[in-house]
């Protein structure tokens, strides 16, 4: 990332995939000063639409109050995650159908993106230690091919990140979820 933010003309557009606030609140913080930020807020893996609407809401809050970046919603869809995870219920966390919902969500923002005439797109994922930042690349990648796009690298919990999203997430009130949002992620393991 800090390779392709040297070749950023400042004013650059970026469509920025969230899945809360407080991930957004420390990738924000590194995007600011490069390009225009919008953030996208798709997540149709969150299974209960009460906690959908609060995560949502979280994120606007947390934009009206820094103003570090232009707000997106979708829809909730959670038909679209509920199709794409069939026959991967017993899967683990960390597994196949975690990557298939990085993919669901990736491909979604790369879509709003070519539509709507951004530059880049990334996502906030990876500044969780939870997950796979290789993939998500991977996919950003593979996406930014296929719509003709310009993927922003990103591993987001390095150079202390997740760490600053703990401390954004004090100072701003934010409100922490402890899991993914899937109804997966709730079972036991």
């Amino acid at each position: 990332m800090q390779e392709q933010l040297k070749s950023i003309e400042k004013g650059t557009r970026l469509l920025l995939h969230s899945c809360c606030a407080p991930c957004s609140s420390a990738c924000l913080e590194r995007l600011k000063e490069h390009f225009q930020v919008t953030v996208l807020y798709y997540n149709p893996n969150i299974d209960e639409d009460e906690e959908y609407e609060k995560r949502k809401a979280e994120q606007i809050r947390f934009l009206e109050e820094t103003g570090w970046a232009d707000f997106l919603d979708c829809d909730h869809d959670a038909e679209t995650f509920e199709e794409m995870a069939k026959g991967l219920e017993n899967e683990p966390e960390r597994g196949k159908r975690c990557y298939r919902c990085y993919a669901l969500r990736l491909e979604k923002t790369a879509q709003v993106a070519k539509e709507n005439g951004f530059h880049y797109f990334a996502t906030t994922l990876t500044l969780s230690p939870y997950k796979n930042a290789d993939w998500l690349n991977e996919i950003g990648e593979e996406m930014g091919g296929r719509y003709a796009l310009n993927y922003l690298y990103t591993d987001f919990k390095k150079k202390g990140g997740y760490y600053r999203s703990t401390e954004l997430s004090r100072e701003y009130h934010l409100y922490r979820q402890d899991f993914c949002g899937c109804r997966f992620s709730k079972r036991p393991q």
